[in-house]
């Protein structure tokens, strides 16, 4: 399984990826050099969006579907996830 997930950074930015381990992968990005170069210098991490998809490629679809959205749009789906 793959995850598409957004993260709200502690300057209030937006961070879209992608991972296997979710758990893990938010672990690296709060704590760890492992984490995104673009959310070390912005801890705390928080998961605001999280969405399992079953193989790589439609995962990787989402996740540039969604890095192509504005702040707003992308704020619209963390809204509707909860």
């Amino acid at each position: 399984m793959y995850y598409v997930y957004i993260l709200k950074c502690a300057d209030e930015t937006l961070y879209t990826g992608i991972a296997v381990d979710l758990k893990r992968r938010i672990e690296e990005h709060n704590s760890s050099e492992l984490g995104a170069k673009y959310t070390r210098n912005r801890r705390p991490i928080q998961l605001v969006y999280s969405k399992k998809f079953r193989n790589r490629s439609t995962a990787t679809k989402e996740e540039m579907r969604i890095k192509s959205l504005s702040k707003k749009e992308k704020l619209e789906i963390v809204k509707n996830y909860f």
